[in-house]
């Protein structure tokens, strides 16, 4: 399997070497830091369309009022489903075996396959840490750069190596493992395959633009993805969902409590976390 892409590991470390080295050395990051990032990988310009269609489809959906409320528009972080067009980004990370080497660092089964998308609104508060799955419930997330991603329109920030451990939210709390956390700036085309079990937060978007990630997640069991081709959804439009605020009167009012004083939603993870499994991965809405 050739690699024709350079492909970065962590921070400030590059391979330049192509091939099985760049992936063996990607692997052992990956074992360690619960990450790997992989460099100019998917074409900028096929991007640059997808993002046009993604912030149009948004506009369009705000003018006609078929954007629910709340369910993170408050919070500024909505999922998407990116639409038939996104397909060459799967077809490219395939051909570049980046889809073998997410598969590989899977210890369950890689079905099903989602195809999602984060976008993060301008004005966006920072989210809690968390994980996205149990932590017996392992699965892979391989997000795309749709555009620049750095701390100003809210790169990604991950805890490197918490996904080699079992934290409940009260003992992430204490050990603050946090502290050495990190936003991944990431160029248009640049690739991160992770973990769900790495803590990880959304970060405030201070540019006047949205910011879409494409992502795939791949052995996630809770994925809505029905049988069939998962391009395919709503007719392989693209469309808008919560994140995790759900668009009730219930969700709008944890939404808002979480946007003006986060601390008391840290408090009520806390507290639930000290009883029994919950707290300790995504908060639930």
């Amino acid at each position: 399997m050739q690699i024709t892409n350079q492909t970065q590991v962590g921070p400030g470390t590059t391979a330049q070497d192509h091939g099985e080295t760049d992936h063996a050395q990607a692997r052992e990051f990956f074992a360690e830091n619960g990450y790997a990032i992989f460099k100019n990988v998917v074409a900028k310009d096929k991007l640059a369309a997808l993002r046009v269609s993604i912030i149009e489809e948004f506009e369009r959906s705000q003018r006609s009022g078929g954007l629910f409320a709340g369910g993170g528009r408050v919070s500024g972080h909505l999922n998407c489903f990116p639409g038939e067009e996104s397909r060459f980004a799967y077809d490219t990370l395939q051909e570049r075996g980046i889809i073998d080497f997410a598969k590989a660092m899977l210890r369950n089964s890689p079905d099903p396959l989602y195809v999602g998308c984060n976008l993060n609104l301008p004005n966006s508060v920072t989210q809690h840490y968390h994980v996205d799955s149990a932590y017996t419930e392992e699965f892979m997330i391989v997000n795309v750069a749709v555009v620049d991603t750095d701390p100003v329109n809210g790169a990604l920030e991950v805890a490197p190596g918490t996904q080699r451990k079992f934290y409940k939210y009260w003992r992430f709390a204490v050990e603050r493992p946090h502290r050495f956390g990190i936003q991944l700036t990431l160029a248009q085309g640049d690739v991160i395959v992770r973990s769900s079990n790495l803590w990880h937060r959304g970060m405030p978007n201070r540019s006047p633009a949205p910011r879409p990630m494409f992502a795939l997640t791949m052995g996630d069991r809770r994925a809505p993805a029905p049988p069939g081709d998962p391009f395919r959804i709503n007719d392989g439009k693209i469309k808008f969902y919560p994140n995790w605020f759900r668009p009730n009167l219930l969700g709008r009012l944890r939404e808002r409590t979480f946007v003006a004083a986060p601390f008391t939603y840290s408090g009520y993870r806390f507290v639930r976390s000290l009883f029994g499994n919950k707290g300790y991965g995504n908060p639930l809405p």
